[in-house]
């Protein structure tokens, strides 16, 4: 197996192979005929609906008759008017015209209307008209040519105006700009893919004890972890062609145009292989085929295309297919089967050292200033992907700018952070002193559970302060160190914290309000999953009742029980959140005064910090009791 590329002539080639003509002519010429009959056609029938066709029978009746006013002889027709039609006012007379028969002696027929009182019109006809027809349409004709010949050469010029070319965009060595130092996060992935632009060139290595080229690999992670910058950064680490397209691109209205893209990219990857080609978003064009609701032609076309093609090249021909999608339960089961793409590498969301790596590389050309301290960002982004960093680093340049200082400082990026979150803030929302106080103690309320109870992330901020995103406020919570599992313990902590907010409103106020809909939502979310896929139900036991669809998406989980199951299962959520709520208002009960205390701080601050609150919990719980007082429950903080 060799993958010599010579004297490297493919370098000199153009990114089509350099084969192709600079235009198509015949299609130019045939797109230019088609106008030009089109255009002929339609001024004929345009001119023809200013008369009423007859036939040659009524002409002759209506000349014995003598009913004849006007008549107008033509090479190939007569136009006629009508007594009754010239009696009319001449914007209403509408003449009548024949054919002449085969044979047919005009000038005699001319002679006798003449004789019989009938005015016989010529049409006037100057010497030079027919040259200047002729010379009109050779204009047309050639203005038209240049025109199409024009067109067909920016499109491609194949396959009728360029619809079956591929549209694929070619990056040469380094083009990109992009390489694997540019991709933090993503270790696993960069070395897999690192391995396959090794192959391409030193295949001698792998082929000595009998390795193959992998065909394909598919690239699978959720939007933003960076599946195009790792395709871009195998373009610029790879010294051969680079094909990047869209799947979107092959999808046409005309069936078999998709096919012809296909064929065709393929056709130009294999001038200048070996080459990589990478197709993105391929779910657009290799969805599944067993589709109940019917089938797409252009699409299942387009698909069996494109396996027949990367079944059609050997592995001694160096070219590697990657794509990239992110709902890999669609696509075709034929499209991943071994000999395909039968690598399938995860780009999944960073760990905490791939964030801190990832806010490293999109702060390389940020002036920072010295309190900056990425790992406490990277702590607080926790499931954040490469373009969530990346979005957060800018706000916090454009944040730095707008304060007039010249590099980012922490409080530039923790800001940028909330943004995110919760939006920017509002100036000109203005709270009434009750709506105030029921944001305080709402917040307090989440605040304060999260602080009494064991298992809970430490609270590292309380506002009041109403923000775009349509929350009048938010209590945050940062994570000390990076979990990927909870346990049922924790997870309960996590539903009274929840629910903290509306049990605050409850104890002070009596009343419930709107502003504990998102808490409710998302405490309805986690006790769902908590009973219907992690099997913390005591009344369904190990038993999973729903199936979690497009996992790197939405991860929205469906119903996969009967109804009676799925009813059950609703009054088993219902008990762990009212459980919770039960829990959360107990809490705050025995903690009412320091409820109230930190509120009315709250109030008068606006903003308060996690350290600020701890110090009224652990004040409280060093308070020496009343006489007559039970001594303070013996309880474990979070910080």
């Amino acid at each position: 197996m060799d993958f010599n590329r010579g004297n490297d002539n493919n370098k000199n080639k153009k990114p089509d192979g350099g084969d192709r003509p600079k235009g198509n002519v015949g299609t130019a010429l045939l797109i230019t005929v088609v106008i030009v009959l089109l255009f002929s056609w339609i001024l004929n029938s345009v001119e023809n609906s200013q008369y009423t066709l007859t036939t040659y029978s009524d002409f002759l009746d209506a000349m014995e008759a003598g009913n004849l006013a006007e008549v107008e002889m033509h090479y190939d027709r007569i136009i006629y008017l009508t007594k009754e039609e010239a009696a009319k006012p001449p914007a209403q007379q509408r003449a009548c015209y024949t054919g002449l028969p085969s044979g047919g002696d005009n000038l005699a027929l001319a002679e006798e209307l003449h004789n019989m009182g009938v005015t016989v019109n010529e049409p006037i006809v100057e010497d030079n008209s027919l040259i200047m027809m002729i010379l009109s349409y050779a204009v047309m004709i050639c203005g038209l040519f240049l025109v199409m010949n024009m067109l067909t050469k920016r499109m491609g010029g194949d396959a009728m105006g360029g619809f079956g070319k591929s549209k694929a965009k070619v990056y040469m060595e380094k083009q990109t700009g992009v390489t694997f130092k540019d991709v933090a996060g993503q270790d696993e992935a960069k070395e897999s893919l690192q391995e396959i632009i090794d192959f391409l060139h030193n295949p001698q290595k792998y082929t000595a004890i009998g390795a193959k080229l992998p065909k394909g690999a598919l690239l699978v992670g959720s939007p933003g972890t960076g599946k195009t910058l790792l395709a871009k950064a195998v373009a610029g680490e790879a010294n051969v062609p680079f094909f990047s397209i869209s799947g979107s691109d092959f999808v046409e209205m005309f069936v078999g145009m998709g096919a012809s893209r296909v064929r065709d990219l393929f056709q130009q990857a294999a001038k200048v292989a070996p080459c990589i080609i990478f197709i993105d978003e391929i779910d657009a064009v290799g969805r599944s085929r067993d589709n109940r609701y019917g089938s797409n032609s252009e699409q299942e076309q387009t698909l069996n295309q494109l396996l027949s093609e990367i079944d059609g090249f050997e592995p001694s021909k160096g070219i590697v297919c990657l794509a990239a999608t992110n709902r890999p339960e669609i696509l075709d089961k034929a499209l991943l089967r071994p000999g395909r793409f039968d690598r399938r590498i995860i780009v999944d969301r960073p760990n905490l050292q791939g964030r801190l790596d990832t806010l490293k590389v999109h702060t390389r050309k940020i002036k920072l200033s010295e309190d900056v301290d990425l790992r406490k960002i990277a702590q607080a982004t926790a499931g954040a992907v490469g373009a969530d960093l990346a979005n957060l680093v800018n706000e916090a340049a454009l944040r730095a700018v707008r304060m007039g200082r010249q590099a980012v400082n922490q409080e530039d990026l923790l800001v940028s952070f909330e943004t995110v979150i919760a939006g920017t803030e509002k100036k000109n929302t203005v709270l009434t002193d009750m709506e105030k106080r029921l944001v305080a103690y709402h917040e307090v309320g989440h605040a304060l559970v999260a602080a009494l109870e064991k298992h809970s992330q430490p609270v590292s901020k309380i506002t009041i302060v109403p923000h775009t995103s349509g929350a009048l406020g938010y209590t945050m919570q940062m994570p000390e160190e990076e979990k990927f599992l909870s346990t049922a313990d924790e997870l309960r902590t996590e539903l009274r914290t929840l629910v903290g907010g509306r049990a605050a409103e409850q104890i002070v106020f009596g009343i419930q309000t709107t502003g504990a809909a998102n808490d409710i939502q998302r405490a309805t979310a986690l006790a769902r999953n908590m009973v219907t896929q992690y099997g913390m139900s005591d009344k369904f036991g190990l038993m999973t009742t729903a199936t979690v669809q497009n996992q790197y998406l939405d991860g929205q989980a469906y119903m996969d029980c009967s109804q009676e199951t799925a009813a059950g299962v609703d009054k088993e959520v219902m008990g762990i959140l009212e459980s919770a709520y039960a829990d959360a208002k107990r809490i705050l009960t025995e903690k009412r005064a320091l409820l109230d205390e930190i509120s009315e701080f709250l109030l008068v601050k606006e903003t308060i910090t996690g350290d600020e609150l701890m110090a009224y919990v652990n004040a409280d719980a060093n308070r020496l009791p009343a006489p007559g007082e039970e001594p303070p429950a013996e309880r474990t903080e979070s910080m």
